[in-house]
């Protein structure tokens, strides 16, 4: 009987927070997007985690609702989406404190991703303070992974693609996605299921949004299934 190929274990989680910050302001994807991507992790039986800002919470709280009871892990996602690398301590400190005070309010809340992954190292033991376990504020394809601290004070996954790969031709994407080892953590915004071929935006944050984001996102995941890829959540990793 042939082997077993290496089962490879895949995270797929979601940034929530306002449509493309900081160059819009609205709310479409909330809205739109993320029911879209609750009936495609159904459709498929995978979980996932949901990275959410705590204002977003605040102004959605029955999306928040729906996203716990169907199962899916909420993690921090920083309370106002402002960038970390840009703050003071005393501001870092209100905005995690903040944040996993709204979020707490809904389940329990153990993991943190910091708004653009960016989040100074220094800042680790804010997160640490307010009972967060893990961060996966790293990405294996920008220089602060190769600058981590070497003992930190809380798991760190790190992310291993940005987003827009996913929404890439399938000759560019899948080669690329198969170099990476376990975890495979991938990352999407609901913001990317709503169709903004046509705003005024970069490139890589408006093309092959909408619909055919959403079907380039089933397709990677059926990818993975045919590899007999485990689905798991964040917090699955301190296993």
């Amino acid at each position: 009987m042939p082997d077993m190929p290496d089962l490879k274990t895949v995270i797929i989680s979601v940034d929530m927070e306002q449509d493309c910050p900081p160059f819009m302001n609205s709310h479409r994807g909330v809205e739109q997007g993320t029911p879209k991507l609750l009936h495609l992790f159904k459709d498929q039986g995978i979980k996932a985690t949901f990275f959410c800002t705590g204002r977003v919470a605040q102004k959605y709280p029955d999306m928040i609702k729906k996203i716990v009871s169907a199962g899916h892990e909420l993690g921090c996602h920083g309370n106002t989406h402002r960038v970390f690398s840009q703050l003071s301590w005393s501001e870092a400190h209100e905005e995690i404190k903040t944040s996993a005070l709204i979020l707490r309010s809904f389940t329990d809340v153990i993991s943190f991703r910091a708004p653009n992954l960016s989040f100074p190292e220094h800042f680790l033991p804010i997160l640490s303070g307010h009972g967060f376990t893990i961060d996966s504020s790293l990405a294996l394809y920008k220089p602060a992974f190769f600058n981590r601290t070497p003992k930190p004070l809380l798991r760190r996954i790190p992310v291993s693609v940005t987003s827009s790969v996913l929404r890439l031709p399938d000759w560019i994407k899948y080669p690329y996605l198969s170099i990476f080892s376990s975890p495979v953590v991938l990352f999407v915004h609901p913001w990317e299921f709503v169709d903004l071929r046509k705003e005024n935006l970069r490139y890589d944050c408006r093309f092959n949004t909408g619909d055919i984001a959403l079907a380039c996102l089933e397709e990677v995941i059926r990818h993975f299934k045919k590899q007999y890829a485990e689905f798991r959540i964040i917090k699955d990793c301190l296993e």
